[in-house]
Formats: structure tokens, sequence, C-alpha cells
């Protein structure tokens, strides 16, 4: 009884379900008759929107087949302008520049609705007013939508709380173009106060109280490659801001236009810049050990001025500090920013550590048989200048970064501490020829890039008449190493402010007794000759001149008697 009931329930139930079905396909008929047939249609034009009266709506023949979604995410460059040809705006009297360039970040997500793309992101505009520190910028965060089959692109300003943090915040903070922009731009511009980052110190932040901000664009596709790369868009628009309180707008319309900028190109520039830093390490290395297999002795390595050494090896220290902490702030070139500052902290801990520390026991040889500790002592007295004047250093250029470019221009006369070196104590040849114009030329390559090149990574404005300069003034000391090494150190001076200089080649007694040979090279000197081919000391020994120079070039001693020898 309990299986027939079962099965006496279930065949209502069809019955039932059946009922429905036909009522329901019923009712869809008649209203199927009656009604209109409403089908979907595609995106039709605007009649009357911000921005109508500037932007046009184009219909090609490509629009009307099938659409394809551009993904347009990712970072925009261009510049901005006034529609008309001044500001008329009377509520913000500081919007006295007419024209500047702007930085577009932008994110494109997908929505349920078919055609429309939820989009985010920040606008950062230069050159946007004067203020008391110069000529400033701002930046706002923008949220809005694009209709990819139009290709529209409709943005407001970012209507959530202070201090709540979107997705294009993320993207901001991993895009390496953004912030080695930001990095480059707080470092070797003038003043850190002239570009304003932050919302909280924008002039928007205010405006927005005041005013709504629209943005109407429209996005064509520059170039579609076929070889895997991104493509490329160009976005034109119109930027409104019309008053909240019906007083007329806050600014005059704002024309828009900027292009997408290629990642893959701003990586493969920042690779090849850390190349290049790692290719001049690698030279300076081996320029060097060439000055230090030139002079290897005690007197030659006493000629070479140690503060000419000391501010290399600090400059090569501040370039390591700055690749490095440009690789930590930008996590996908890490590896090859850190290659290139490892290259550096070799040239300087290594290398010209080692080499002014050389020079330092060849200006003291007395202090070498004192005893462990007093050499400890004073090598920890070298070691605590060398690191107080970097680390002072930094802290000075952070208080006066605004004079960065004098800063920089100072630190690269580092052979003029040499030019001093040589007239004072009449060095003979301190310097490998290879050497000076090796080193003036490494030395100048990574600011003639940032200050020069006007299409570096960093996106910094190319500065023609520093570049010049700097050329010019790094030029001259390394020609007036140069003649010091050919025609002698104080070939440049006249000879009547020039102290009195003993001459090896006076004239000698002629009845004295005097050895008949050389010791340093055992054979006879010809007295009878009065020419070059004989030097005398102070002490009154004879000596061969080319064997007395080359006996100088290792000891400042009289190879007879051990008397100090004065320079030649």
């Amino acid at each position: 009884m309990g299986v027939a009931k079962r099965l006496y329930f279930l065949r209502l139930k069809r019955k039932k379900c059946g009922i429905l079905v036909r009522i329901m396909f019923s009712l869809l008929l008649i209203f199927g008759g009656f009604c209109p047939v409403m089908g979907l249609r595609p995106l039709r034009e605007r009649y009357r929107s911000w921005g109508d009266e500037w932007l046009l709506v184009r219909k090609d023949e490509n629009e009307l087949g099938p659409f394809s979604a551009w993904n347009i995410t990712g970072t925009y460059r261009g510049s901005w302008r006034f529609l008309d040809s001044t500001n008329n705006s009377s509520r913000f009297p500081d919007f006295r520049k007419s024209n500047g360039n702007s930085v577009f970040e932008l994110i494109s997500n997908p929505t349920k609705i078919t055609g429309v793309h939820y989009v985010q992101g920040a606008i950062i505009f230069h050159d946007v007013f004067d203020n008391e520190h110069g000529v400033g910028g701002a930046q706002i965060r923008v949220e809005g939508v694009y209709i990819w089959p139009f290709r529209q692109l409709r943005m407001v300003a970012y209507s959530g709380k202070d201090g709540e943090f979107g997705q294009e915040d993320d993207y901001l903070l991993s895009n390496p173009y953004h912030l080695l922009g930001v990095f480059s731009s707080q470092i070797f511009q003038e003043s850190s106060r002239d570009k304003i980052w932050k919302k909280k110190h924008s002039p928007f932040y205010e405006m927005e109280k005041h005013c709504n901000i629209e943005i109407a664009a429209q996005i064509a596709r520059v170039s579609s490659s076929n070889d895997g790369a991104r493509d490329h868009y160009h976005l034109e628009g119109l930027m409104e801001s019309p008053s909240v309180d019906a007083d007329g707008d806050c600014f005059s319309p704002i024309l828009l236009n900027a292009t997408s900028v290629n990642i893959e190109v701003y990586y493969n520039k920042a690779v090849n810049y850390t190349l290049m830093v790692t290719f001049i390490s690698f030279l300076q290395v081996l320029l060097l050990i060439r000055q230090m297999e030139h002079r290897n002795t005690q007197s030659g390595a006493a000629k070479v001025s140690i503060l000419m050494i000391g501010q290399q090896a600090i400059m090569d220290a501040y370039l390591c500090l700055l690749h490095l902490t440009a690789g930590i702030l930008v996590e996908s070139l890490f590896n090859a920013f850190a290659t290139a500052a490892f290259f550096k902290f070799v040239v300087f801990s290594i290398f010209e550590m080692r080499y002014l520390l050389a020079i330092w026991k060849a200006n003291r040889p007395l202090n070498s048989g004192e005893g462990w500790e007093a050499m400890r002592r004073e090598l920890s007295v070298l070691y605590s200048r060398f690191y107080g004047i970097l680390l002072g250093g930094i802290l000075f250029m952070y208080e006066f970064h605004k004079f960065l470019r004098p800063i920089l221009l100072l630190l690269h006369s580092f052979w003029i501490p040499q030019i001093v070196t040589n007239v004072i104590r009449d060095s003979r040849k301190p310097l490998h020829p290879h050497y000076i114009l090796g080193m003036t030329i490494t030395r100048l390559a990574i600011p003639l890039y940032v200050f020069g090149c006007p299409h570096n990574f960093m996106r910094i404005e190319p500065d023609k008449h520093w570049c010049i300069g700097l050329g010019v003034f790094i030029a001259l000391q390394a020609t007036v190493l140069l003649l010091q090494h050919y025609l002698g150190s104080r070939c440049f001076i006249p000879r009547q402010i020039l102290p009195e200089k003993y001459n090896y080649y006076r004239r000698s007694d002629q009845g004295a007794n005097h050895a008949t040979d050389c010791v340093i090279c055992m054979a006879a000197i010809d007295h009878t000759q009065r020419s070059n081919n004989c030097m005398v000391t102070p002490c009154d020994h004879f000596f061969h001149s080319g064997c007395l120079q080359r006996w100088m070039d290792i000891k400042m001693e009289c190879p007879t008697c051990r008397r100090p020898l004065p320079p030649a």
C-alpha cells in the first residue's frame, strides 16, 4: 500500500507540472502577438553629455562588426593645455600656466555589463600652478567606465574616503615607470617641493569640495604589433570642472593628450643602463690596476694624492647606495640594479680602499716600525675620517638638495687635489696617462646619461648647459694633469715665483777626490765631460743620470749614505 500511494502522488505532481508549463507557454504566445518585439540594440550615440560639443563618436566599418575589448591598463604620458587661451577661473587664480605635461595611470577591469569596463587610476599634472617654491604640479585619483565598443572613456574624481587605498594604489606601488620617476625627481630635481605627488598637498584636494571633475576621452590604437609585444593606445579627451553651487565652471576646459608607455622598452632602457654601469665599473677596476702597477713602490705611491683617491671612493660609494636603493624600490629590476651596485661596491671597497691604504702607508714610513698598536690607532683614524665624510656628505646633500647640481660639480673636481700635490711636491709623473684619460671618460658617463640623454629611463629633463659645463670642467683638469706629466709638474707656473730647486747637474770641485764608479750600476763615471750624463746629490755622491732617476722612482734616499733627496 505504501508503494501504491507513492506512485499515485508522483503521477499527480507530473500532471500539475504539465499544466503549469502549458499555461506559461500560452501566456508567451499571447504577449508575443500583442506586444512589439524588443531586441537588444548596440550602444547608440549619446544625445547630449558633458564633452559632446568637442568629442565626436566615430562609426568606422571596423566598429560595425565584432568588437574587440582593448585592455587600456597601463601608463600614459602626454600633455595638457587649456581649451581657451587663458584660464578664466576666478575661484582658482593660481592657475597661471596654460599647458604642461601629464602622466596617466589606468587600470581597466571587465564588468557584468557587456561592453563596459570599470576604470580606476591616477592622473599627475605637472606645471599646473605657480606657488611660492616655483612651478608645481598636482595629482588626482579618478574612476569611471570604459565603453570599449565605442572606445569611449568617462571618468570622475575618485569619491572614496581619504586614506582608502584602491587597486590603482597597488598599481602605482608596483609600476617601475612611476616609482623611478618619483625617486629620480626627489633626488635629481632642484627641490622636492616643486613636484607635489601626494593628494593632501595637491590643490585638487580642496577643489573636490567645491567642484566636480569630469573627463571624457576617446581611445585609439596607435599601432598593432604581431610580434607578441603590447599594443600602444592614444588617449585624447576633455577635462571639465563644473561648480557644485552652479556659480560657473571652476576652471576652463582642459584638453588632454597622452600615449601609452611601452613598459618593455622602459625595462630594456633600465637594464641597458645597468649594463653600462657594470661595464664602466669593470673598466675602472682595470685602470686602477694599471695605475697601481705604474706606481707600485713606496716612493711612487707617496706621489699620489690621498684626497684624490678618497674623493673617487666616496663617489663610488654614493653610486652604490643609489643603485641599491633603486633596486629595492623597483622589485622587478632588483637583479639589474643590484649587479650594478655590487660592481660599484667592489670598486670602492676593495680596489680604491686598498690603494688608499697603500698611499697612507707610503706617506708614513717611520710609523711602520712602531708596533701594531700605533698602526691600528692610525688606521682607525683613517677609516673613521673616510666613513664620517661619507655619512656627513649624505646629510649635507639631503639638507642642501636644492643645490644638487653644484654639489655634483664639486664632487667631479677630484683631479684638483692631485694637481695641487704635484705643484707642492714637484712630483714626477705620479699618474699614468691611461689612468687619467680613462677615469675622466668613465666618470663622465653616468652624469651625462642622467642629465644629457633626452630619453633616459629616469624621466629627467636634459640640461645641456650643465652637461657642457661639467665636460669642460673635468676636461680642463685632465689637460693640466697631462701637461704636468709630459712638461713638468710646475710647467704652467712662472719661474719668478717658484722656490729655489736643487740642481743635480751642478759643477763639482775638480781637486776633490770623487768615486769613479756608480754604486747603482757599478760602472765608471766620466768626470771630464760636462754633460747631463752625471748627477750629483747634495751629499756629493756621483751617479749616472739614468741610474739615479730610476732609483728615485723607488726611494728618495741616497743609495750611498741613505740621506733624504730633494725632488729632481
